[in-house]
């Protein structure tokens, strides 16, 4: 054999070796990252302490008013959970008269805390009149305040869990809302009924470090600088299974006094990612429709959900659109 021969397969030895080298760095390296991965998924939050959740358990709280017969005569297809403060009986008022009227398959209910100091013995009369009238008042014994807003959205989710399993689906949504009911629940018949929800997504927030800012969150409270996906807390729409589990995931998160990015720090435990609602005919659309507009039947017939409704506005745009 010729030298020349002989280090030219050296040569060749040598670059295999390399190859062969680099391949097996490259395989050890994924599947180091992989093994992390896997580390990563099944690795189990730890739960809070008993103290911290009390907070947010339903055993800490009692009910004033209660409708727990409210889902079992018969199976309701939807179920609305209007969280509203207690002097606010003119917003629960044009719900019932326009989109909250019971239908065949839906049903409405309005939850809410205690009012402050001085203002109880009056509204509570006013409230027991209502719940009698109307059999829709759910009120538990913690303060209605802003901050206390994560505490009704738990027990909002609490209660669906106890007393209506058998429905299909529920939507949290806030008093001063239009809802297209009809829309909503053509949207929903087509809709997935398990470890579903949707809304007006969020995959971009951030905790506001500003001490002025109404959304405040301090580093100690929440050390993280971005949240999970989130549904706005507007208005969100969920298969009913959604509200036991989200009830079970909030033993493992601590509380926060902003409910919507709370809930979404729960579907993080539960690895499950809030829908986008879209609309195919108008492109990118969003159906939950957060901002305040103008009403126009064409447009709203296409949304599911409009903000910023006043009792007065929510007449006249029910009128309008149904008459």
């Amino acid at each position: 054999m010729r030298v020349g021969d002989l280090w030219a397969m050296w040569v060749c030895f040598f670059r295999s070796l390399v190859k062969l080298l680099t391949l097996t760095i490259l395989v050890a390296i994924v599947l180091s990252a992989l093994r992390n991965a896997t580390v990563k998924e099944v690795t189990k939050p730890s739960p809070l302490p008993a103290e911290e959740y009390r907070l947010l358990s339903p055993e800490t709280y009692s009910y004033i008013f209660n409708q727990p017969d409210a889902c079992k005569k018969g199976s309701p297809f939807l179920v609305f959970m209007v969280p509203v403060a207690p002097l606010d009986s003119s917003a629960r008022d044009a719900i019932r008269e326009t989109w909250g009227a019971a239908g065949q398959s839906t049903i409405t209910l309005f939850y809410m805390g205690v009012p402050k100091e001085g203002q109880v013995k009056s509204i509570q009369d006013k409230l027991e009149e209502e719940s009698n009238n109307y059999s829709d008042v759910i009120q538990m014994n913690f303060l209605d305040s802003y901050e206390n807003l994560t505490i009704k959205s738990m027990m909002i989710m609490n209660w669906l869990a106890t007393y209506c399993p058998n429905a299909t689906y529920a939507m949290k949504v806030d008093a001063d809302i239009f809802v297209n009911v009809f829309f909503l629940v053509r949207l929903l018949s087509s809709s997935p009924r398990n470890n579903y929800i949707a809304g007006s997504v969020i995959s971009d927030g951030k905790p506001r470090r500003d001490r002025n800012s109404k959304w405040h969150l301090s580093k100690h409270l929440y050390p993280e600088d971005n949240f999970p996906s989130y549904v706005s807390g507007a208005g969100y729409v969920f298969s009913i299974d959604m509200a036991a589990k989200v009830s079970w995931a909030s033993r493992f998160v601590r509380r926060i006094p902003i409910e919507d990015a709370y809930v979404g720090l729960c579907l993080h435990v539960l690895g499950v990612q809030p829908v986008p609602s879209r609309s195919w005919l108008v492109f990118g659309r969003n159906l939950f429709e957060i901002r305040n507009l103008d009403y126009d039947r064409c447009t709203f017939a296409r949304l599911v959900l409009v903000n910023g409704f006043q009792p007065s506005r929510l007449r006249q745009a029910e009128t309008t659109c149904f008459s």
